[in-house]
């Protein structure tokens, strides 16, 4: 009895033990396929435990974590994963990127760790599916012509590919790997349609194309049937060119190496030909693959004359011949040209020239050029001329560093062109530092020129050609103001100046002065008097008038310009005077000025005078000694004319203002010293 007890409790104590060890199993499949958005639960159950801690591993990452019955999740991200109270994980709105193994384990303290693994594919339906060529033509004889198939979304689970209906299967001639299908040593047997079939447990694609392979030719033919072997310009042309082949060969046409437009059946069409058309045509027939090739050369001859019309010129050689130049170029052939009174027998073609050395014969005579063609004779000519007088040109320009350049310029009309040389105090200038002279030798360039330096001196230039010269001297002078002139506007409130400079004068800008009020603006109403003059305005080197606004019909201006040549100044011009004491000059102002005081001082006397006779005639005469009684009276200086003038009337219509005099003041009269004898 007592061994029958300890045997049910050893069998106990077993059941007991194998009972409470934990342990896990899925549910479901293991390989799992899901749609791409929906959900998808990875199902396990467990047993042996009641409270095992659960972890997901994603590969080796771990994706989420939690204890079964615990109300908390944290670590688990619960937008994308839902955790199940029986270690199940449940997937939410999967994409494409779900797809993997998962692997989950359980744990408890004191039990071994159990675990199970899924595998999840996710598909998404097959959309815009598509069949492709990697080249565009598949060629008989080429080592492989490939075809692949491409989707916008979804993969395919199975593929297969069909030629004609039959399915294709790897061997040596067909090789199918991923999404492609080779077709090794293609044939003319291996064009047809393909198709290739995509399935997923989801959705199903079929596509389809035709296949073309292309050989040949394999009897080319060629046929060239030109009009004419010779052309005249303005006739047309058609050339031709076939062959046999499959496919058709390409046709091309060349003239002298150069491809040309060429019409679908292999003709060419030239019309209104010109003598740039005449050459070497080819005609070359293509098959693009197999590179069968068949050409032929055909010449063409075009007569055309020569565009407009021969041109003639003369030039001087080594500084003392003359060479008379023809030219009449183009035409087919080139025209004969030549010069019969220079010489009967030379002529040339196309572009002749013949050179004389009895220049001075030929001054003014007219020498003409025969261009004959066979379709067309015409004739040119040129006069040869020594060089005329001419006048210099003065430039001036200031750099940025305000160094000033000084330009003559000698051109003089000759033929042929004359070349000129340029001296100073006796010594030819040539290029350097200081001096540069042009490329045709009729610019001299004065580098840093002074104004008030020895630059300002007498440069000579002499104009060259083998048939005479020409000499001319230009002094240059400081910046001066040769003549000047004022105009007054109708309302008196703009004032115009026009000035002359002389033809050497060096001048590189103009300063407008002004002396009386300053000139009125709507920013600045008010007025100051200026007692001196000051610049207003800066004028350019070219400028030879200016117009001044916001005078004062009221008031008194006096206008003068200062010539500039970079920082020198020269002397200004004449002052112009405008306004209403514009016609008095100064030297009446200051007769009136002297005249004032002298007047007064004799009123005074005259006074005196008048007093003391009418107390002598009231008082006896006593005999008194003789006394010399002296009295000072002076006279003023204002002439009738004078006071004329000081009664200004209002100026016409812009009238031309004379400059102000300047000189000595007219004399006052002195005092004159009375003598009276009493």
């Amino acid at each position: 009895m007592q061994t029958l007890f300890s045997l049910i409790s050893v069998l106990l104590f077993w059941i007991a033990g194998n009972l409470c060890n934990l342990s896990i199993s899925p549910t479901g499949p293991v390989s799992v396929e899901a749609l791409v958005g929906t959900s998808v639960t990875l199902a396990v159950s467990h047993a042996g435990v009641s409270r095992p801690e659960v972890m997901w591993f994603m590969g080796d990452r771990l994706i989420a974590r939690w204890t079964v019955g615990d109300g908390s999740l944290s670590g688990v991200a619960l937008d994308i994963l839902k955790p199940e109270q029986d270690g199940s994980l449940t997937f939410r709105n999967v994409s494409l990127n779900y797809n993997g193994t998962y692997t989950v384990e359980m744990t408890q303290i004191g039990e071994a760790k159990v675990s199970a693994t899924f595998d999840l594919f996710v598909y998404d339906i097959i959309t815009n599916a598509s069949l492709h060529t990697v080249s565009e033509d598949c060629v008989e004889g080429e080592e492989k012509f490939s075809l692949y198939y491409s989707t916008m979304r979804g993969e395919a689970k199975e593929v297969r590919w069909f030629f004609n209906g039959l399915q294709v299967k790897n061997a040596s001639h067909y090789s199918i790997a991923g999404q492609k299908l080779t077709i090794n040593q293609p044939s003319r047997s291996d064009a047809g349609h393909y198709t290739v079939l995509l399935t997923n447990p989801f959705s199903n694609e079929t596509l389809q194309r035709n296949i073309t392979v292309l050989y040949g030719p394999d009897k080319p033919v060629l046929k060239v049937s030109p009009t004419k072997a010779v052309f005249v310009s303005g006739e047309s042309l058609f050339l031709s060119c076939q062959a046999e082949g499959e496919p058709a060969p390409s046709t091309s046409w060349f003239f002298n190496a150069e491809s040309i437009a060429t019409s679908g059946t292999g003709t060419v069409h030239l019309t209104n030909l010109k003598t740039s058309q005449s050459g070497v045509y080819t005609c070359v027939m293509v098959n693009t693959r197999t590179k069968a090739t068949l050409q032929r050369n055909l010449t063409v001859i075009i007569y055309e004359a020569p565009s407009g019309g021969p041109y003639c010129s003369v030039q001087t050689v080594n500084g003392a011949l003359l060479q008379f130049l023809c030219v009449w170029p183009g035409g087919a052939p080139e025209a004969q040209v030549s010069f019969p009174g220079l010489s009967q027998s030379a002529s040339g073609y196309g572009n002749y020239s013949i050179t004389i050395n009895d220049t001075q014969r030929l001054h003014g005579q007219e020498i003409i050029c025969k261009a004959d063609h066979p379709l067309n004779q015409t004739q040119c000519s040129v006069i040869p001329r020594a060089p005329v007088d001419f006048l210099p040109v003065i430039l001036t320009s200031m750099s940025e560093a305000e160094r000033m350049t000084v330009v003559i310029r000698c051109s003089a009309e000759a033929t042929p062109e004359a070349l000129v040389r340029w001296i100073k105090n006796g010594d030819r200038l040539q290029t350097g530092s200081k001096y540069q002279i042009s490329t045709n030798t009729t610019q001299l360039f004065i580098h840093d020129f002074n104004a008030t330096s020895s630059d300002l001196d007498t440069y000579t230039c002499t104009a060259i050609n083998p048939l005479g010269n020409t000499t001319m001297d230009t002094t240059l002078l400081g910046p001066r103001i040769s003549n000047s002139s004022v105009f007054l506007s109708d309302d008196q409130t703009e004032v115009t100046l026009i000035w002359l400079v002389p033809l050497t004068s060096v001048i590189t800008g103009f300063d407008i002065q002004m002396k009386g009020p300053e000139l009125s603006s709507p920013s600045q109403p008010k007025r100051n008097i200026m007692t001196d003059f000051h610049t207003i305005r800066l004028m350019p080197a070219s400028a030879r008038n200016t117009t001044v606004s916001g005078i004062d019909p009221k008031s008194t201006y006096s206008f003068r310009i200062l010539p500039k040549a970079g920082r020198n100044a020269g002397e200004p011009s004449d002052q112009h005077r405008i306004g209403p004491a514009a016609g008095l000059s100064g030297a009446s102002i200051a007769g009136f000025a002297a005249g004032i005081p002298c007047a007064v001082l004799l009123l005074l006397v005259l006074l005196g005078f008048i007093y003391c006779g009418t107390r002598a005639d009231r008082s006896p005469r006593d005999p008194v000694s003789r006394a010399v009684e002296k009295a000072v009276v002076c006279g003023s200086p204002l002439k009738p004319q004078s006071r004329q003038r000081g009664r200004l009337k209002p100026p016409p219509d812009y009238r031309l203002q004379q400059p102000e005099r300047s000189g000595p003041l007219p004399s006052v009269n002195p005092c004159v010293r009375l003598a009276t004898t009493v």
